[in-house]
């Protein structure tokens, strides 16, 4: 494992670099956007143009990647995000910036497209659910970094951009220099929506209702603190917070999930999101210690949501669908993610500050009620015939849910053969 990761580090520390850019330039926009006295309708539909971007960047660059090789696609990709960054600040417009959204979210997608598929390529089968896990790891850690760097002085409103851009196109540096051979991304098998439905419907709502719910918070989160009147480094703090909470979360919330019928753990965490959400709206304003420790809670139990939707649809699903479902569950998840800021936004609008949490209440709430409906549905499957919680970030790719999927397929086979060897 030492002698993989020492193999695969450049990868690795693009992945670092490039949370910690997309975390500072998603939460700055939002400041800045409120300093701007946009309205928090206009903030959420700026903010859905960088889901919108990865959405469309998932149906568009494996085909750029086949055509003229990885590292070009990781240079066009990196060097058009860093302009962009740069671009925001030029005009204080809405619509000037979702469009710059937009093109960041194609690139950010794009980049993360390419550096999982040279992952899952480098990593061997054995090592494969340990270099998940780091990505996992490394994906919050930046992102928990980058929030903290929301602090910075900016009287200008240009240096935090500055920052971003050069963050991001230092993320370029490790990729040229990595020994990984490029790898050859393969046609992508078929399933349908519809198929995956059938199997597992409660994946499929789980991963829609995450997406409404992550996107929202990273991209509205620093907008709900200003609005609370927090300062700026308390905003910054709270945004941190979050994502490293989610890194400590992960391993009992796997434990559980082995051990238990997932859709209990889908059920009992959005439940719990739901009260902790509810339980924010009535901290006063001036409790904002208080605030942020129960948004730490919040963003772990929340955040690991994701990864269960995503193993409890493979433990429903046929092994020949696993590896395809993974990339549809992606899309579902995007296609959330493209609604959840432009409504939370609306909620904030109509109810201030409060209609934040209202809307994570909403949505966490719905998603509680849906999978104890579907508890009543089926029999639990049980924990033998279930593969590992493998972790998933929010900028997870069709290549990462792909992985996840083989791992967990090579992880039951284990089992069956050690079965057989016991017998």
């Amino acid at each position: 494992m030492i002698a993989g990761i020492r193999y695969l580090w450049p990868l690795l520390v693009a992945i670092l670099l490039m949370s910690i850019g997309n975390s500072l330039q998603g939460s700055l926009v939002g400041v800045q956007a409120a300093l701007a006295n946009f309205s928090t309708s206009t903030t959420g539909i700026i903010a859905s143009g960088f889901s919108l971007g990865l959405f469309v960047s998932a149906l568009i660059t494996p085909n750029a990647v086949r055509a003229v090789g990885h590292i070009r696609v990781f240079a066009g990709y990196a060097s058009v995000l860093s302009t962009a960054v740069l671009l925001i600040p030029l005009f204080v417009n809405p619509v000037w910036w979702f469009l710059m959204r937009l093109v960041i979210g194609m690139c950010a997608a794009g980049l993360a497209i390419v550096i999982e598929t040279w992952l899952n390529e480098g990593a061997s089968n054995k090592d494969r659910g340990k270099v998940l896990s780091l990505y996992m790891l490394l994906f919050y850690s930046g992102a928990g970094i980058g929030s903290l760097a929301l602090v910075i002085d900016d009287p200008s409103g240009f240096t935090r951009f500055i920052i971003v851009s050069a963050v991001m196109s230092l993320s370029l540096v490790p990729i040229v220099l990595t020994k990984v051979s490029a790898p050859v991304l393969g046609a992508p098998r078929f399933i349908s929506i519809s198929e995956i439905f059938k199997a597992s419907p409660l994946a499929v709502i789980a991963a829609i209702a995450n997406g409404l719910c992550q996107a929202a918070f990273f991209n509205l989160g620093a907008v709900f603190g200003v609005m609370n009147g927090m300062p700026l480094s308390y905003v910054s703090l709270m945004m941190a917070v979050a994502p490293f909470a989610v890194i400590l979360s992960q391993l009992p919330v796997g434990w559980l999930s082995d051990r238990y019928d997932r859709r209990l753990m889908i059920a009992a965490l959005s439940a719990l999101s739901a009260l902790l959400a509810a339980a924010v709206m009535f901290v006063p304003t001036s409790q904002s210690l208080l605030l942020i420790g129960l948004v730490a809670v919040f963003g772990g139990v929340s955040m690991p949501l994701y990864s269960l939707a995503i193993a409890h649809a493979n433990d429903q699903l046929n092994k020949d669908q696993m590896l395809a479902a993974g990339s549809k569950l992606v899309l579902l998840y995007g296609m959330g993610a493209i609604a959840g800021p432009s409504i939370a936004g609306g909620f904030m609008q109509m109810f201030g500050a409060n209609g934040f949490m209202l809307y994570m209440v909403s949505v966490f709430g719905l998603l509680a009620v849906y999978a104890f409906y579907r508890m009543t549905m089926s029999d639990v499957l049980p924990p033998e015939e279930t593969g590992d919680l493998l972790p998933v970030t929010p900028m997870a790719t069709a290549v990462t849910a792909v992985a996840v999927a083989e791992e967990m397929e090579e992880t039951a086979a284990d089992i069956q053969s050690a079965d057989h060897s016991e017998n």
